[in-house]
């Protein structure tokens, strides 16, 4: 007896090329950064330009999408704040500064601002997975400092 139900296909998605454009779902995904995370960032980095078309849907060139990468990168792997990706991004320093010893992560701008120096509180000094929580935790306190400050100002 033939069933009534033809077989059930998948749907694949097609693996777009290097050089297509991606939308803001593609791009969170890709990254696993959260769409308003983006968002947030097209506001800090005037460098991340996505087109934009009707209703505001945004298209981001692979050119966007590299440069979301090397912030994702200086943020949370480097632990660099969002003031600190902002200079190295004016200074045209961001592509360096994941592979460089010599970059000032958030613990050296605090320093240069007259902050105590930060101790580890839990780990060994170097333990990759503690730091890595660290730098994410920071940014995410940078990120939140702001908003405050765009709340208050409304």
């Amino acid at each position: 007896m033939a069933s009534l139900f033809p077989e059930q296909r998948v749907p694949r998605t097609p693996v777009k090329s290097a050089t297509a454009f991606r939308t803001i779902s593609e791009v969170s995904s890709e990254l696993e950064v959260p769409q308003h995370v983006l968002r947030f960032w097209e506001t800090k980095f005037p460098q991340i330009r996505p087109l934009k078309r009707g209703g505001g849907r945004r298209y981001y060139r692979p050119e966007d999408v590299e440069l979301l990468r090397r912030i994702q990168h200086l943020l949370y792997a480097q632990g660099y704040t969002i003031k600190g990706v902002q200079r190295l991004l004016r200074e045209g320093r961001a592509a360096e500064a994941g592979h460089d010893d010599q970059a000032e992560p958030a613990e050296a701008e605090l320093q240069a601002a007259g902050a105590p120096e930060m101790t580890e509180e839990a780990g060994a000094p170097g333990d990759e997975p503690e730091h890595g929580r660290k730098a994410e935790l920071r940014a995410i306190l940078d990120e939140l400092v702001v908003l405050r400050d765009l709340l208050r100002g409304a």
